[in-house]
This record gives structure tokens, C-alpha cells and sequence, in this order.
């Protein structure tokens, strides 16, 4: 049986699925969600093991700045987000029966 995301796991795939398309960089990520970097970026490799994100490292943007990892959601991780989305809003009632 398979575990139920976390809320922290949650809150990241509703982030990412709100622009599906774009890559994000995991410190906007972690603004955008509240999630601290010891819990979001294992989170993120995991994730992308599992298929549900890709990654690439992305050049600087100025100079002297290092390159930095972006993230997105795979097709699969469109999919999970969307069942993620749609649980959330399940009645309590259609749960529990």
C-alpha cells in the first residue's frame, strides 16, 4: 500500500500545478510554500525519482552566480496533483463510506 503525501508534499505539487509548465527554482519553492529547505529538497529529489518532477540545472542569470536547480511537474506529477486536488475537495461523507 502506498503512503499518503504529506501536507508538505501537498502543498508543493498544488504549488507547481497552478503553472504546470514552468520551471521553478526550489528557493521559490520554498517561499512559496513555507517549506524549509531541510524538508524541500529531499522531498524534491525523491520526487523526481518517483517520476512526478523533472529537473535540470538552469545557467546564471547575472554573472558570478552559480547555476541553479529548477524543478517541474512531469506528466505523471500533473496527474497526481490533479488527484491530490480533487481528494482535497472530496466530502468527508464519500471518504468514510
Amino acid at each position: 500500500m502506498a503512503r499518503s503525501p504529506s501536507p508538505h508534499t501537498r502543498r508543493v505539487l498544488a504549488m507547481l500545478a497552478d503553472t504546470p509548465a514552468a520551471w521553478r527554482h526550489g528557493y521559490d519553492i520554498a517561499k512559496a510554500t513555507g517549506t524549509a529547505s531541510g524538508t524541500l529538497y529531499p522531498m524534491l529529489i525523491r520526487l523526481e525519482a518517483q517520476g512526478v518532477l523533472e529537473a535540470e540545472w538552469q545557467a546564471p542569470t547575472e554573472p558570478g552566480r552559480p547555476p541553479r536547480h529548477a524543478y517541474r511537474l512531469t506528466a505523471a506529477g500533473r496527474r497526481m496533483a490533479a488527484a491530490l486536488a480533487r481528494d482535497a475537495h472530496m466530502p468527508v461523507a464519500a471518504v468514510t463510506a
